[in-house]
């Protein structure tokens, strides 16, 4: 055995909502990507489609994208937080998305809320962060599967609903 395996520090994993302790620093950072369920993705891109279509006859070019890029969804950045309570034990949370690097410096003290995540293995997640030593309240921002559509998508599959509900008045009606 050698020196390193008899100093190792032991990380837990916490099982309540809210965690305060001192602030030790972040891991390294990596991405990870979320999925766009199919029957949201797919429904955007036909509604989205109908308003293209549309275009395309008035001779207008919108940017396509496919169906298998739209699924894709956007990729977050994932940072491992580690801190240690009162007892002296670290615990490790990730944070999805970013927050300013000057927002937290070693030691400080803070409180944490989380939530598990769906994957069991992975440490509970963080929602938010109250530096007590500054008392600033932190919320780390991720991208959403709605941000990762973006407006121009979205605002086609608005008129493609419209189209879609006028044809059908129409023909019902």
């Amino acid at each position: 055995m050698d020196d390193t395996e008899l100093h190792r520090e032991r990380i837990l994993r916490h099982v309540s909502p809210i965690i305060t302790g001192r602030f030790v620093g972040f891991q390294t950072s990596y991405t990870r990507e979320v999925r766009i369920g199919r029957p949201v993705a797919l429904a955007v891109f036909l509604m989205a489609g109908i308003a293209q279509l549309i275009g395309s006859l008035l001779r207008m070019t919108p940017a396509r994208r496919t169906l298998k890029e739209l699924r894709k969804g956007p990729e977050f950045l994932v940072t491992p937080v580690r801190l240690r309570d009162d007892l002296g034990q670290i615990y490790e949370i990730e944070m999805h998305g970013q927050l300013p690097q000057s927002a937290l410096h070693r030691g400080d003290l803070i409180q944490v809320r989380t939530e598990p995540q769906a994957d069991p293995t992975l440490p509970v997640r963080l929602l938010q962060v109250v530096n007590l030593t500054t008392m600033q309240p932190l919320t780390p921002r991720i991208p959403t599967q709605w941000s990762h559509m973006g407006p121009a998508l979205l605002l086609q599959a608005a008129v493609g609903v419209t189209i879609f509900g006028a044809v059908m008045a129409v023909w019902l009606g």
